[in-house]
Formats: C-alpha cells, structure tokens, sequence
C-alpha cells in the first residue's frame, strides 16, 4: 500500500504544480477546495484505471512493459529539463497574488480540473506509465488479485490525499515559501524529477538489453 504513494508522489511532485494550480483558480478561497477536490478525484480515477486497465491495454496495441517505462521515463526527463530552464518568475508571482477576476462557475472547476490540472500537470505520462508499471506487479490468480486491487486502491487514495492536500493548503504553503523560496522549491523538484527520469529510462532500457539477450 505505501509503495504506490512513495513511487508516483514524487513523479506528481504536487508540491510543483501548487503555483499553476493557485493561478488556475484565481486565489478564490471559496474555488480553491472545490478544484482541489476535484483534482483528487480525477488524479485517483486516472491512477486506478491506468493500475488495473493499463497493462490491459498494452497487451491489446502489443506494446511491451519496458517500453512503457522507457517512453514514460524520457517524458518524465524532458518535463524536468524543461522546468529547469523555465523562465517562471512571472508565474510564480501571479500564483501567490490573488486574481481580480471572476471565481470560476462549477463548470470550469469540473473542465479546468482535468486539463490542464490533473492531466498532464499532476499526472502526466510519467506517473501513468509507473501506475501501470505498478499494476503489471498484480499476481494473476484471482484471490491474490482482489487482495493486490484492494491494496492498489489504498495507495492511490492516499495518493490522491496527498495531492488534495498539497492543493488544498497551496496558497498558505506558497506565501510561507515566498517568491524565493517558490523558485527554489520548483527548480530541486524539477532536478529530481529529471533524475527520476533517467531512472525509468534507465530501467525500462536494461529490461529491453535482458530481453534482447
């Protein structure tokens, strides 16, 4: 149960999103735990599917383990490069500052939740490709299966937690930060989410050498 929260809550890394998800909704206190809520659901729909459905699916279009891993480890990778040499000052102080405009209607809390929130700011093809990664793990015989279900279904509601928290609480956790403290928070997240990256790819591209021999 621990394992999905400690495999995919560093791959989300909420804690980066915290500053697009309070620009996203305007700094509204009364939109901010609808959207977060509504981020928690989609983000804890999307990991279950992709846990259970997912490995399904590769079998189907006939694309193997390690190539999901190796093509989720290179997205993952490139979203870190691409934080690490984002200009986001601008972005960082229109998320901490409070909006002028009009709070979002419960339409756009539902459509903005999804994108660009939940899919691919929070989880994105990274986390998706570990999620099936995780749900490869599953055994195959139906007792231990309902059991590993069960347990899969734990990790990612207090993943999904995590993540309503985090969203929940951003707007507290970025004033505390500080414009400095924000910058520097998002560029180590994005330096780890590189080097997690790598580590998919790098595992995903041994399997393929082991499967090659």
């Amino acid at each position: 149960m621990v394992i999905v929260p400690l495999t995919l809550l560093p791959i989300i890394n909420p804690l980066g999103g915290a500053p697009v998800f309070m620009a996203t909704a305007g700094g509204h206190a009364n939109v901010v735990p609808k959207l977060a809520k509504q981020v928690a659901i989609n983000c804890f729909t999307v990991l279950v599917v992709s846990m259970l459905v997912g490995t399904y699916v590769l079998d189907f279009f006939g694309i193997s383990l390690p190539i999901v891993r190796l093509a989720g480890g290179l997205l993952v990778a490139a979203t870190g490069w691409r934080m690490l040499n984002s200009n986001d000052d601008d972005d960082v102080r229109n998320a901490v500052a409070h909006s002028q405009s009009s709070p979002l209607s419960e339409m756009d809390i539902v459509r903005r939740s999804f994108f660009p929130i939940t899919f691919p700011l929070t989880t994105g093809p990274g986390s998706i490709a570990a999620a099936i990664a995780l749900g490869a793990k599953l055994p195959s015989t139906p007792a231990l299966y309902v059991v590993g279900a069960f347990v899969a279904l734990l990790g990612a509601a207090i993943t999904a937690l995590v993540i309503y928290g985090v969203y929940r609480h951003s707007a507290a956790l970025l004033a505390r930060l500080g414009d400095i403290g924000t910058l520097v928070m998002m560029r180590l997240a994005a330096f780890i989410l590189l080097c997690i990256g790598i580590e998919i790819m790098w595992t995903g591209w041994t399997e393929l050498n082991h499967i090659a021999t």
